[in-house]
């Protein structure tokens, strides 16, 4: 049952926060290896970006990518059933959400792949990154084992761990802390529910955002780039390649193009799925007792 929760929790948050998952691709990909002021900008802003996504692409590119980023949603966070027995340790809960975001990551792979792709697909007129022209998610990942067999549908694995190590382990170790805190501190306590949940689950974001974002963009780069006969990726041929090419033509800010959408997608993202979490795990204790 706390697998089934988890679950749920990771997907009903995935269908509320997908567009704005669509919106970061699209800014992580505009300008890739170029110097600024060397490349057209179509997204201006995260607003302007979903008006011009909406206004070209159609209002349901939005949601572009909608189903594997659900069922990869559900691997990267079903470690949410894990249960505090007293008093939290930070240092083994961001142990315990790095080994599970390792493992969700690597698992989910060929679905984040396939998100990727299908994110960055737009029409000519905004279009960022390289497109795949891909029809859906069986069609993707037929054309990605079609180009480099199995291995192809892991191709980037070596960007996404990193990311989701980082990711898993500071989004579990700040909410469980700060929901501890807000729960316990003499000044303000404020007792388990929905706004003790929000306020840490808020913090948690802020700390992912930081923290992961660096990490997202490379990780985005890798798996969606071309390949080539051999394939082999037209644009970086290693994780140190992509670093290394990113600091000498976009420089430090290259590593957080997209920060805002990019926080704007895993705040509420990470609001939603805990809220969704503790509620289902409220409702398990109301009606399904041990």
């Amino acid at each position: 049952m706390e697998f089934v929760i988890g679950a749920l929790s990771a997907i009903g948050a995935g269908v509320f926060t997908n567009p704005l998952e669509v919106v970061k691709t699209r800014f992580q990909l505009q300008g890739e290896l170029r110097k600024r002021g060397n490349y057209s900008v179509h997204y201006r802003n995260f607003i302007h970006a979903g008006y011009v996504i909406a206004k070209v692409d159609g209002i349901t590119a939005l949601q572009k990518g909608l189903v594997p980023a659900l069922c990869h949603q559900w691997a990267e966070d079903r470690n949410l059933h894990l249960k505090e027995n007293g008093e939290i340790s930070l240092a083994k809960s961001m142990a315990i959400g790095g080994v599970m975001g390792a493992i969700g990551s690597f698992t989910g792979s060929p679905l984040y792949l396939v998100k990727t792709r299908l994110q960055a697909q737009s029409d000519n007129r905004i279009a960022v990154g390289h497109q795949h022209h891909v029809a859906g998610l069986r069609h993707a990942l037929i054309t990605a084992y079609h180009q480099e067999g199995i291995r192809g549908l892991w191709r980037g694995v070596g960007g996404s761990i990193p990311r989701m190590v980082v990711g898993s382990s500071s989004q579990l170790g700040t909410f469980f802390i700060c929901r501890e805190f807000l729960e316990k501190n003499e000044h303000f306590r404020i007792e388990r529910g929905l706004l003790n949940t929000f306020l840490a689950s808020m913090m948690g974001g802020v700390v992912v955002a930081i923290t992961m974002g660096p990490l997202d963009v490379i990780s985005t780069r890798l798996y969606n780039q071309g390949v080539d006969c051999h394939g082999k990726g037209l644009l970086y041929s290693s994780y140190m390649d992509c670093v290394k090419k990113m600091w000498y033509t976009e420089g430090f800010q290259g590593f957080y193009k997209g920060i805002i959408p990019c926080y704007m997608r895993i705040g509420p993202h990470t609001v939603l799925c805990m809220v969704f979490w503790d509620q289902l795990k409220q409702l398990q204790s109301k009606f399904m007792p041990r």
